[in-house]
């Protein structure tokens, strides 16, 4: 059974030594600075406010692969102008106010673990650093609902759950020690045991927000209501854009008595895909049920080139598991069973990132892109998606796992790399996300399945939203006219100028 995770630092993990000199920004964007005015307010409205050189840089950057590469040669995106560290709501409201009525941009960041530039502070301005907004605040055990601040990182909160109260939120990102609370909301996160728990939207039930004005708003905490839309979810997935969440309420289980895990291999990818969706169809709900095609299942499992391997894992209260886990095991019944060390591999290295810095510092660009879909669209969307990816040219490798399966799809998690000339990574890095992209879209895909749009995927937000792209834009100016909130990110428009992004 998962068991509450080894705690890790509480605070971010830089994604890969920055050169040592002075930090620049590579993106040719206006830039937006802070007054010495402005900065004497906002340390006046928040205890932790610095312009420390060292402190500017590493706040302005998450884990995108793409500029993980700048750091290597001393530049992040863009550079803050000042960070600002609250640890109250009612600082985090401050600011926000400040920087609204002097047209500062204001760029949530806190674990600063997407993989999309989301942290980027594109024009500068002010970084807000949501880390020392931390713990849980209360549990309800009759109701299983935790209220929990935003900063609290995930496994922290995980292990506090565990141990204080014999309870699981049962959201277990591959980030677990690198990312927030606030960022699995922000980001719409998915936890690797989501087809038992569901991702995070399925899991929150209540927010705490403060406005691009600095004014707060409080949204759901009832199990269900009909007052209107459900307001949670124009915040969830925002990525910082409409308003900065500081608290939530979210849905808990009792921590798992039970478990029974296994692995098979099928003959191809459609076939294991087939058997996945019927597991989900007849009500199955395994909390891991992750399907690898060939090269990925030879990588991970060393099993040669002619399996596609899936690897199950559920827990919880006995009698439900079992009668879960019956129904994966006669879907499954005609596939190669495979041991269930294969499980052990998967747990022992689930959380492991440490490959990503290695391979690029070998120089190779590599980078992962993962979409969801409905099952009658999975099979085109793969066969497409890895066609267009390879046929770039100086693309060494490219592959796919199914990782979150739902009774109506699944989400596909495409991995490629290349070694392009060093002169052309960000040319050779937008190549493959315009090909892989465009196919996912062509054949029915969604943009994004867990991490979210940031910079690297706002350029596609207009074409993947359609006729609705009109109504979020709306929602954008009606809550921050002054477009002071992360801007330049979800494709919406940004005031401070366009930025074409690398």
């Amino acid at each position: 059974m998962t068991e509450a995770p080894v705690t890790g630092p509480a605070c971010p993990t830089p994604p890969i030594a920055l050169k040592d000199g002075p930090i620049s920004g590579r993106f040719a964007a206006r830039r937006v600075e802070v007054s010495a005015a402005t900065t004497a307010r906002l340390e006046a409205a928040c205890a932790g406010v610095t312009t420390e050189a060292a402190t500017l840089a590493e706040s302005s950057r998450d884990w995108w692969p793409l500029a993980m590469t700048w750091a290597l040669e001393g530049q992040v995106g863009s550079l803050a102008s000042v960070v600002c560290r609250p640890s109250t709501a009612d600082e985090v409201g401050a600011v926000a106010a400040i920087c609204n009525e002097d047209s500062i941009p204001l760029t949530v960041a806190a674990g600063r673990s997407g993989v999309v530039g989301g942290s980027i502070p594109l024009h500068g301005g002010v970084v807000l650093d949501m880390c020392g907004i931390t713990g849980i605040v209360d549990v309800d055990d009759r109701s299983l609902v935790a209220r929990v601040r935003a900063g609290t990182f995930g496994d922290h909160f995980e292990h506090d759950l565990r141990t204080t109260y014999g309870l699981t939120a049962g959201h277990w990102p591959q980030s677990m020690t690198l990312a927030t609370v606030g960022g699995w909301l922000a980001c719409r996160g998915a936890g690797q045991l989501s087809t038992r728990y569901g991702k995070i939207e399925d899991i929150v039930c209540g927010l705490d927000v403060v406005l691009a004005n600095g004014s707060r708003v409080a949204t759901g905490g009832h199990p269900r209501q009909a007052a209107g839309p459900d307001l949670n979810q124009l915040f969830v997935g925002s990525e910082g854009t409409l308003g900065v969440i500081v608290e939530a309420q979210l849905k808990l289980h009792p921590a798992p008595t039970h478990e029974r895990r296994g692995a098979w291999g099928f003959a191809s990818f459609s076939d294991g895909l087939d058997a996945c969706r019927r597991i989900l169809r007849r009500g199955g709900t395994p909390a891991v049920l992750r399907l690898y095609d060939e090269i990925e299942s030879d990588r991970n499992y060393h099993t040669g080139d002619a399996l596609n391997v899936v690897v199950a894992l559920d827990e919880g209260d006995e009698p439900i598991v079992e009668g879960s886990w019956a129904v994966v095991e006669d879907e499954c019944s005609d596939a190669e069973r495979l041991g269930d060390d294969l499980v052990e591999h998967w747990l022992g290295k689930r959380n492991d990132v440490s490959q990503l810095e290695v391979l690029i510092t070998g120089g190779l660009v590599v980078d992962t892109m993962e979409i969801s879909a409905p099952w009658g669209r999975l099979d085109r969307i793969y066969a497409d998606t890895v066609a267009a990816i390879s046929a770039i040219e100086g693309v060494l490798a490219v592959s796919a796992h199914q990782s979150h399966a739902y009774v109506d799809g699944a989400c596909l998690y495409f991995t490629f790399a290349g070694k392009p000339q060093p002169d052309t990574k960000d040319a050779f890095y937008r190549s493959i996300w315009d090909a892989g992209t465009r196919a996912v879209l062509a054949a029915g895909g969604s943009l994004s399945h867990h991490h979210g749009v940031g910079l690297n995927r706002s350029g596609y937000m207009a074409e993947a939203l359609g006729s609705s792209f009109g109504v979020l834009n709306a929602v954008k100016a009606a809550l921050d006219p002054n477009g002071i909130l992360n801007p330049g990110k979800l494709g919406l428009p940004d005031p401070f100028g366009e930025v074409v992004v690398p």
